[in-house]
């Protein structure tokens, strides 16, 4: 096992100290310990001082009784800085105007005045260094003038100990400034990513509900019409109905697991979180209305669309599809459906109308109509659903998708993506 060397011992002894000045004072753990153990090596200092060096006279009893009094306030000095500072001042004052050793005073004072330097607001230090220098200029000029003079001297030290303190206390406020700024970064990166999560839930909650439920309104209704079949008349069974009926179960089922698989991918992508795969479109609109005819609605389908931006004709797509499961769901048995999907200058247009009586009011409500709203609402578009107006009946639901306008073309009347197809049993 390497022993370690003094030189890798130097970057954690900066990272202590560094740590040491950032930290504020007033919220540092174990303070109060901290400030008594200060205090004891201060008054330590402070006895040698009195008895080795040459600054006035050794203290008496009184003296040394004054001198270590003044140490005591040194542990509160993070509680309360002013009254500490004001407290060893008042002591220190008697112990200096009885000529007792200047320099053993000397560092109790300089630690109380860079404690409020660097805990209080830079004016009332100032002020306050001002006050503190004048009272001690104005005791020592009663106990000796040549000290006066010296202590006016060696003023600058006290100047550089409050302007000390007043920079490390404004260096505080930047370093905590930078790690606010930092958390509140943090906070708002966490917060973007709970809402991409919460948004990408959302659409593949409206996927599989607009995949699932078509595909499986589709299969129920397929699956009574093959049941009735067999049941109507056993002694004429009209096989040919039951395999086409079956044939469009099986179809609708693969057509189902083929969206269902291409959802699963897309959330199964490591690689490219943000891709979605390929989207539908107006283009498969016909494929929805010849679903719906095979579980028996009479649909006239009118597309006249070109040039939508893909974002805009999936969520059209979907609207028709959950409009279209509707109809068929709700409406009754072969119901009447009329789709339209118009393009006009700045906005798509869509209408799926039935003659139905449309969702029973008493029943489980369910999210169809809450993600067409959010489809229409996720492209910038609005959408009503309710029943049709003027008596006639049935169920509505209406669109308005906004799309880009071309600024510098006129507007050409747009080719029909597929005509209008005659009505038809399914």
């Amino acid at each position: 096992m390497q022993a370690t060397t003094p030189a890798s011992s130097w970057p954690r002894l900066g990272e202590r100290i560094m740590a040491a000045i950032n930290r504020d004072p007033l919220t540092a753990p174990h303070g109060t310990r901290n400030d008594a153990v200060l205090a004891a090596v201060l008054l330590a200092g402070a006895a040698c001082l009195a008895l080795f060096t040459d600054e006035g006279r050794r203290p008496d009893a009184l003296g040394w009784a004054l001198l270590v009094a003044a140490h005591v306030p040194i542990v509160w000095r993070r509680r309360r800085p002013l009254l500490v500072l004001a407290a060893v001042v008042a002591l220190v004052g008697p112990y200096h105007a009885m000529d007792n050793n200047h320099a053993a005073a000397g560092p109790a004072s300089y630690v109380a005045l860079y404690t409020l330097a660097v805990t209080g607001r830079p004016l009332r230090t100032i002020l306050t260094g001002i006050a503190v220098l004048t009272v001690s200029v104005s005791i020592m000029l009663t106990v000796n003038t040549h000290q006066a003079v010296e202590l006016i001297r060696i003023s600058g030290w006290v100047i550089a100990i409050l302007f000390a303190g007043v920079d490390v206390r404004y260096y505080r406020q930047y370093v905590a400034s930078i790690v606010e700024r930092a958390e509140r970064a943090e906070r708002t990166r966490e917060e973007e990513a709970r809402r991409r999560v919460a948004e990408e839930r959302l659409r593949v909650a409206r996927d599989l509900h607009d995949l699932l439920a078509h595909s499986i309104t589709l299969i129920g209704v397929q699956t009574s019409v093959a049941a009735h079949v067999l049941t109507a008349d056993p002694e004429r069974l009209d096989r040919a109905a039951v395999a086409k009926a079956l044939d469009d179960i099986a179809e609708t089922c693969r057509s189902a697991r083929g969206e269902l698989r291409t959802t699963l991918e897309v959330l199964r992508e490591q690689d490219a979180p943000d891709a979605r795969g390929p989207l539908p479109g107006l283009h498969g609109v016909p494929d929805l209305a010849e679903a719906a005819r095979l579980a028996g609605a009479r649909v006239d389908l009118s597309v006249r669309a070109d040039d939508v931006p893909p974002a805009v004709g999936a969520a059209a797509y979907r609207i028709v599809q959950e409009a279209l499961t509707n109809a068929v769901r709700h409406a009754g048995p072969e119901p009447s459906v009329r789709v339209e999907v118009h393009a006009e200058r700045g906005a798509l247009r869509l209408a799926v109308t039935d003659d139905g009586t449309g969702p029973d009011p008493d029943g489980t409500p369910g999210f169809g109509l809450v993600g067409m709203r959010e489809r229409a609402r996720s492209v910038g578009g609005t959408l009503d659903a309710g029943p049709r107006g003027g008596g006639a009946g049935g169920f509505e639901v209406t669109a308005v998708l906004p799309t880009p306008v071309a600024p510098s073309t006129p507007p050409v009347p747009a080719a029909p993506l597929t005509t209008a197809t005659p009505e038809r049993d399914g």
